[in-house]
């Protein structure tokens, strides 16, 4: 490629570090699209004649049906995918191939293969993100109304609904979606044409190639265009919140599926055992998917180290940007998958989550609001009164609506048989009427307005 300069081959260890074949091979579909975009804007604008671009896309094509079938010849000589396909296409179609490099550079191509790569997988990320979405309905659907521990601290608080607790995931999940879908949409400007970092003195025509590429315009500076990754970086930054937002809900299933808690199980093809401990029920798929967070998080801090002090233009730095965005959508991709089938097939044990909603005085700040709603105490006094009834209870060995009116009223008068009626979950939760609280009647409403987002059948 460089041999009218040099004289003397790479030395082994400079081949072994230079050499990035083995994993920029699978940008070979965005390379052959650019290539195709790029030989039609030479014969249109006359810098090449179509005798020759004819033969170059004939070339192209048989090179992608040979990669399709598992034929094309990977060679590490020619040091990575741009180089290899330029090479298979002269022993293709000779001569004709050494024009179509003609206004282009190796750094502007690769910049416009990755936004091309990077952009179809926010793409899947945010489809896969909307198939999560659906489970997560479909289970909030069937559980709107079933009862369950909220929880601060991983202590009892108050009692929401488990349907109200897994469209929490959904917010979250649909947020995630939106982050990748705004990385898409400042990512959608085409690199090609930047040449090596100056633009190109040929009269090429950069909007045409933006938009038979997809692209909604090219790019306006040709040193950015060659020399920013900011693209992969924001759609890492979106990976790494999605995996934090993943992780978290693993994390729940996880204690979920402790005897200790036994609120879900999750079906055999989805747990493994143990090789000593016969009884045991793991939720490695759970567990992994926690893990897989640490590897697309730690994806984003090595993109951003490479990054982080190269000077314009390009840099051969930058060919460290694939593997951590790779490696991160590919552990992206099998959390979203996991999930997605947990979520599926997990089985609530509602009357265990119903048991344990009352448990740790959860309804304590229900009594609290009624002696502000009924006897008009301020909230602090009323706050004051309930740790005082809670404190009573517990020495007695009790919960809050087994406590004798007697001693309720021993620590405020005013208070009558009908505050029994505030201090059950389901009374509880019924009263959480605000907009985006847990009533079962605000839950089924939430559920019907993603629904009707995603499409789907309210």
């Amino acid at each position: 490629m460089w041999g009218g300069r040099f004289s003397a081959r790479p030395a082994d260890i400079m081949q072994a570090i230079n050499v990035s074949i083995g994993v920029d091979q699978r940008l070979w579909a965005q390379d052959l699209a650019g290539s195709r975009a790029h030989c039609r804007m030479l014969a249109k604008q006359g810098i090449v004649s179509q005798a020759d671009a004819e033969a170059i896309l004939s070339g192209l094509d048989a090179i992608e049906g040979e990669i399709r079938d598992g034929r094309f010849p990977f060679r590490d000589q020619f040091e990575d995918i741009h180089m290899n396909v330029e090479a298979r296409l002269a022993e293709l179609i000779g001569e004709p191939s050494g024009r179509l490099h003609t206004a282009r550079s190796r750094n502007d191509q690769v910049a416009t293969d990755f936004r091309l790569w990077v952009r179809d997988a926010c793409d899947a990320a945010v489809e896969q993100l909307k198939g999560l979405q659906s489970a997560l309905l479909t289970r909030a659907d069937q559980h709107a109304g079933d009862l369950m521990p909220g929880f601060t601290h991983l202590q009892p608080a108050q009692p929401v609904t488990f349907g109200h607790h897994l469209m929490a995931y959904v917010e979250m999940f649909g947020r995630d979606a939106g982050r990748f879908a705004d990385a898409r949409s400042r990512m959608n400007e085409s690199p090609l044409g930047a040449a090596a970092l100056a633009g190109s003195p040929f009269p090429i025509d950069r909007h045409m190639t933006a938009k038979e590429l997809g692209f909604d315009r090219p790019m306006g500076n040709s040193l950015d265009a060659v020399s920013d990754r900011d693209f992969a970086l924001e759609s890492l930054a979106a990976a790494s919140i999605t995996a934090g937002h993943l992780s978290r809900l693993a994390e729940e299933i996880v204690v979920w599926m402790t005897p200790q808690f036994g609120f879900v199980t999750l079906p055999d093809d989805l747990t493994t055992g143990s090789s000593i401990m016969p009884q045991k029920r793991n939720p490695d798929a759970a567990e992994l998917v926690r893990a897989k967070t640490g590897r697309i998080m730690g994806s984003l801090v090595a993109l951003s180290t490479v990054m982080k002090g190269l000077p314009l233009a390009y840099s051969k730095d930058m060919q460290e940007d694939k593997p951590p965005v790779f490696e991160a959508f590919d552990a992206l991709t099998l959390a979203l998958g996991a999930m997605t089938a947990m979520v599926t097939a997990l089985k609530p044990d509602t009357e265990r989550m119903r048991e344990a909603a009352g448990s740790g005085f959860s309804t304590a700040t229900d009594l609290a609001d009624w002696l502000v709603r009924e006897l008009n105490l301020p909230f602090r006094k009323a706050h004051h009164v309930t740790g005082a009834a809670v404190k009573r209870a517990e020495a007695l060995g009790v919960d809050l609506s087994q406590l004798p009116l007697a001693e309720l009223q021993s620590l405020e008068a005013g208070v009558t048989e009908a505050v029994y009626k505030v201090l059950t979950p389901e009374a509880s939760c019924a009263s959480r009427q605000s907009f985006g609280g847990t009533a079962p009647e605000q839950v089924r409403a939430r559920i019907a307005e993603w629904k009707a987002r995603l499409g789907e059948t309210a």
